[in-house]
């Protein structure tokens, strides 16, 4: 069944223009969504709406709005299945992993429902006398959320679900590959009870969301911005917001780094390097890109984890297989350059690579119908080389070799990355060093670079993101801003660093 769908504003349907099809990517002839796409106009009028509805929801008492992030936790949960189902169908997530990415959403709501009454001020005491000083957190206002469609329903609830607890009303713009998914997840929001106008959902392309959200911040209508997707195009909303005194949440790519000590424990790390490479067919942001394996291990580990890949499943994403296709034909032509960046001194050790077909087939599958790839390893990668330096968003990771953990970590580094990070040992003195050497938001040790929990922060640096992070109480100050309030009750005007009392010590006393 071909779904139609257009933008909800205000609880309404909106119009729209040109028409998207988003497919089933393991059956690329399937269109699961017709989708009407807004214009800049749109998304403006989307950003004037939710202005005007966020003053009342800002009024509502915080722990009511937990009640409400509650309700939506129970209707994700009710809908798990369904929802998952429609994930895997339309970006071809292995269900195993989408019905994960759907109970992230329950753990998101679950964390956040007590935070309605944990958003704590401070009171703090005041150098003059009869007088107190506060501090309160105030949402930010209308938070314009843009997110991508590799993870079309986790992701998102790490932006929406705090942002609303916190008072905030928000503009989604899901991507326009992922729509019916993100369509499902705003419909299972909206039946909370959410008020009409706090959540809007603007399905747009990504012209008209640069045009509309430079023309709302213009208008005074958002106050906070919160991106996921590539380094490029953040780097652009980052511009952008910067022109308008803006401080973006900004959660980008990854070329992630696995270091593999001569301790390691090598089936573990090559269990490791499975999933975080191709897992959702290495289409995470966390996703693995090279391993950097010690030079007295790195042949063990090569060959154990190319037997690993060969016999991993790669098929239909409804049954039970390491990954399926790509996310849909614009990351299937991506890829393909990717697989140009393959160089006389590498070696594939992983066989075949390309898509998957008749012709080149994987282990007796066709891949008939589908956008489904051969998952490739390439030993002998350099520093410098473009798949050491570059994200490749897709089944594709690179193995080098180091000498000391010094060399290591300058190499997990070097490609200016921040995101994700992740070192195999048995020696604590070594995971202790990584940690403070690396310049990741995230490290791992004897786990994948992939995996995050509700309520630990998420985020990265340098091409990763800005420093911002998400989830836990952290993202809090992405969506609150502090206030500070002094209550003089003298009677009389006290000045600040001027009217303190001063008790004078005997600085010439000695013993």
């Amino acid at each position: 069944m071909t779904l139609d769908i257009v933008s909800l504003i205000g609880g309404k349907e909106a119009s729209g223009g040109a028409v998207y099809d988003s497919i089933n990517p393991s059956s690329v002839d399937e269109v699961v969504a017709r989708v009407r796409l807004a214009d800049a106009e749109t998304f403006s009028s989307a950003c004037r709406t939710a202005a005007a509805a966020q003053r009342d929801w800002a009024q509502v008492p915080a722990p009511v709005r937990g009640r409400v992030i509650a309700s939506i936790g129970r209707l994700v949960e009710a809908n798990a299945e369904a929802l998952a189902r429609l994930v895997t169908r339309e970006i071809g997530k292995p269900y195993a992993e989408a019905l994960g990415e759907v109970r992230e959403i329950v753990d998101t709501c679950d964390f956040f429902l007590g935070e309605g009454r944990r958003l704590y001020g401070q009171t703090v005491p005041s150098e003059m006398p009869d007088k107190s000083l506060f501090t309160f957190r105030v949402p930010v206002g209308v938070a314009a959320v843009i997110t991508a469609g590799n993870f079309p329903v986790a992701v998102p609830s790490w932006y929406l679900v705090p942002a609303l607890l916190c008072g905030n009303a928000v503009v989604w713009k899901p991507a326009e590959y992922a729509a019916a998914s993100a369509h499902a997840l705003y419909r299972l929001f909206a039946a909370a009870g959410l008020p009409e106008g706090v959540l809007s959902l603007v399905l747009a392309d990504g012209e008209a969301t640069h045009a509309g959200l430079e023309a709302a911040l213009g208008e005074g209508t958002v106050h906070k911005v919160g991106f996921t997707g590539s380094s490029a195009v953040g780097r652009k909303i980052g511009e952008l917001c910067g022109r308008h005194l803006q401080s973006p949440c900004l959660e980008l790519g990854g070329k992630n780094p696995m270091v593999v000590m001569p301790d390691a424990d090598l089936d573990l790390a090559v269990e490791g390097a499975l999933f975080a490479g191709f897992g959702t067919a290495g289409q995470r942001c966390t996703s693995l890109g090279t391993v950097i394996v010690h030079e007295s291990v790195h042949d063990e580990f090569v060959a154990r984890y190319t037997r690993a890949v060969a016999g991993a499943t790669i098929g239909d994403p409804a049954g039970e297989v390491l990954c399926g296709p790509l996310l849909d034909h614009k990351f299937a032509e991506r890829y393909e350059e990717y697989l140009g960046w393959i160089e006389p001194h590498h070696t594939v050790v992983s066989g075949p690579t390309g898509r998957i077909t008749a012709d080149n087939p994987r282990s007796g599958f066709d891949g008939a119908g589908g956008l489904y790839y051969h998952p490739v390893v390439v030993d002998g990668v350099r520093a410098g080389d473009r798949l050491f330096m570059e994200e490749t968003f897709g089944p594709i990771v690179g193995v080098t070799a180091f000498g000391t953990l010094e060399e290591a970590i300058e190499l997990a580094d070097l490609p200016g990355y921040g995101l994700s990070s992740s070192i195999y040992t048995t020696d604590p003195k070594a995971a202790f060093r990584f940690r403070a050497g690396v310049g990741a938001g995230m490290v791992s040790v004897n786990n994948s670079t992939s995996g995050a929990e509700a309520h630990l922060p998420f985020g990265g640096n340098g091409k990763s993101g800005n420093g911002s992070r998400q989830s836990g109480m952290w993202v809090l100050d992405q969506f609150t801003r502090w206030q500070a309030m002094n209550w003089d009750y003298s009677g009389r005007l006290q000045k600040a660093q001027m009217d303190v009392a001063e008790i004078v010590p005997d600085l010439a006393y000695r013993i």
